[in-house]
């Protein structure tokens, strides 16, 4: 074959063209991608130097210069967490905060969802009204509820038991704002036709709504999963049996003012943060979808 008839294995205009674009592509994105990574490593190294410490003694955990891995790498204080003794049954407070949370959550779902919806699609004398004054309640500090919601609690006689850590969180303020913001983005029109077709507000709201508020639905109830799995406040004020205690506040019994044993509260943090972290990545796809839903319509 003569040169003037050989093949040209040069790339040709049009097929350079597309890669030049797609490296100016990400050389524009540099600066994006590497905002994520810092922003990743920033998020996780705390929760990998937790894990890592829950392996380390008492002395290398404060040892310095200080050291990620362990040395030596030891589960001893895991060992405590996993005693059943009348006075650390580790075991029956993280019992008893899946109950707590799991039913707390489940109720927050219910009532908000429902509340949300009267004050989205019902119309009635006050909505407003009402409407501001459970958006208004969410500028109030917590801790401005403590004594009158302790009060109430020992007026029904639930101090010292799994509901007074229960049923005070149930009427959630952030809970109908955020249903009723997803409401909102809904179309009127489906809801239209329900009602041509005879059906009443129950009927909408049940068969109609709450089928395509599921992304909704699922982030309201991991969020108040985590708030009530996290609380450690209410649950010290409440709860004074150590058999009644819920996670947080029982590991916080495990430490010594004057002496802190790093690795046991790592450890402890470690098994706290699992059933948290398997929710999350479970429902992420639901909280993504109803967060950038839920702030289209006012």
């Amino acid at each position: 074959m003569s040169a003037g008839t050989a093949l040209d294995t040069r790339p040709s205009r049009d097929a350079v063209a597309p890669r030049r674009r797609n490296w100016s592509k990400l050389a524009h994105r540099a600066p994006f991608y590497l905002v994520l990574l810092v922003l990743t490593v920033i998020f996780v190294a705390p929760l990998v130097w937790m894990f890592l410490t829950s392996f380390k003694t008492k002395f290398d955990a404060i040892r310095l210069p200080l050291s990620w891995l362990p040395r030596p790498f030891t589960s001893e204080e895991y060992k405590p967490l996993m005693s059943t003794t009348a006075e650390t049954p580790v075991i029956r407070w993280f019992i008893n905060s899946l109950i707590a949370a799991t039913a707390q959550s489940v109720l927050i779902v219910a009532t908000s969802s429902a509340a949300a919806y009267a004050l989205a699609r019902m119309e009635f004398a006050g909505r407003r009204l009402v409407f501001g004054l459970v958006v208004g309640t969410l500028f109030v500090p917590s801790f401005v509820f403590l004594i009158p919601n302790f009060l109430i609690v020992n007026q029904f006689g639930w101090l010292d038991s799994l509901w007074s850590v229960i049923v005070p969180g149930v009427g959630n303020a952030f809970g109908v704002f955020f249903m009723r913001q997803f409401y909102l983005s809904l179309p009127m029109e489906l809801e239209e036709a329900a009602v041509l077709d005879g059906a009443n507000h129950w009927q909408i709201f049940t068969r109609v709504v709450l089928p395509l508020a599921k992304p909704a639905l699922a982030t309201l109830a991991v969020l108040a999963y985590l708030t009530n799995w996290n609380d450690f406040v209410w649950p010290v004020y409440v709860l004074f049996n150590p058999q009644h205690l819920t996670l947080p506040a029982g590991l916080a019994s495990l430490q010594d003012a004057a002496n802190i044993n790093y690795p046991l509260v790592m450890a402890g943090a470690v098994i706290a943060s699992v059933p948290v972290l398997v929710i999350f990545v479970l429902a992420q796809r639901h909280v993504i979808q109803s967060v950038a839903r839920s702030g289209l319509k006012g």
